[in-house]
């Protein structure tokens, strides 16, 4: 029973720092994002607007769900739930600070998470063909093949840091690099990584899957109150958990999480979303070539130091 009880005050803890890791990272963008636009931002509620979360959250969760007729009702909330339970799983396996996870030594930490976050691009398709709109299912459509074309980049970069850290268990990950991080030798690839994870998480300039010149919304179009706060929660939480997986892997701690955190937000406010013919040119023609290549000479010398 005291096992149970404290698995459960773990999840619940786990629960509430992301909610809360979103909440003010919603606060940090758009106080960033009016400084780099010479406006102030939020700064109303509460002192410096610190409070304009918790008001935003509390509008969200009071508002009508509003079902559409021609939608399939049961589904139509399933989705945005699913996608935001699959946002707060991923972090079972990340250390946070004292927490090491459910998991304290999971020799398989990148395998889980490289297993959920494909997972989620086939709840987003599922999402958007709930609503029976032709705009959120092209947006769901546009979501899961940007996944898939930046998904298989993703995988063969974190391959790179398997290799040189001989092993898929985060917390070995960072003790690897106590001395030298591994940024030192992927320093080309970090700066894929980080258009991956942009692309991943439907960031802008790849927010392709929102257009609103094109799509209205995107697979938005349909979703108010509880299900749109689900997959906006779902969207930052993801944000936060690609940030803190891309200090762990290429600078061995988590405490540089703010730097990719700021990067996700720098490039939404300075960067035109692109074309989506661009966006598939990027990742197939571009990206995917320079990945394989660097892979191919990681293998070969790290074959060629060890034997």
């Amino acid at each position: 029973m005291t096992k149970i009880t404290g698995e459960l005050a773990l999840i619940l803890e786990l629960i509430i720092g992301v909610l809360i890791g979103v909440a003010y990272l919603t606060l940090g963008e758009r106080k960033v994002m009016g400084a780099m636009q010479r406006r102030k931002g939020p700064n109303i509620v509460g002192p410096l607007g610190i409070l304009q979360p918790i008001i935003d959250g509390v509008k969200l969760l009071i508002k009508e769900i509003l079902i559409p007729q021609q939608s399939n009702k049961i589904n139509y909330i399933l989705g945005p739930t699913i996608t935001l339970i699959l946002s707060l799983i991923i972090w079972i396996p990340i250390p946070i600070g004292g927490i090491q996870g459910f998991y304290k030594e999971n020799n398989y930490s990148i395998i889980y998470i490289l297993a959920v976050s494909s997972i989620s691009a086939f709840i987003l398709l599922y999402t958007g063909w709930s609503s029976n709109s032709k705009y959120t299912f092209l947006g769901a459509i546009r979501s899961i093949a940007q996944l898939i074309s930046y998904e298989v980049s993703f995988g063969l970069i974190i391959l790179n840091v398997m290799i040189l850290n001989d092993s898929l268990n985060l917390i070995k990950i960072i003790y690897k690099q106590i001395y030298i991080p591994n940024i030192i030798y992927l320093f080309p690839i970090i700066i894929i990584f980080i258009i991956s994870t942009l692309a991943e998480t439907n960031r802008p300039p790849f927010d392709l899957p929102e257009a609103e010149s094109e799509l209205v919304a995107g697979l938005l179009t349909e979703y108010g109150g509880f299900a749109f706060a689900a997959l906006y929660l779902a969207e930052y939480a993801f944000v936060q958990s690609m940030s803190i997986l891309s200090s762990i892997l290429f600078l061995g701690s988590t405490y540089y999480t703010i730097i990719f955190i700021f990067i996700f937000i720098w490039v939404r406010a300075s960067l035109p979303r692109i074309r989506y013919d661009q966006l598939m040119n990027l990742g197939w023609a571009k990206i995917l070539p320079f990945t394989i290549s660097y892979l191919i000479f990681i293998l070969s010398t790290y074959l060629l130091f060890t034997f």
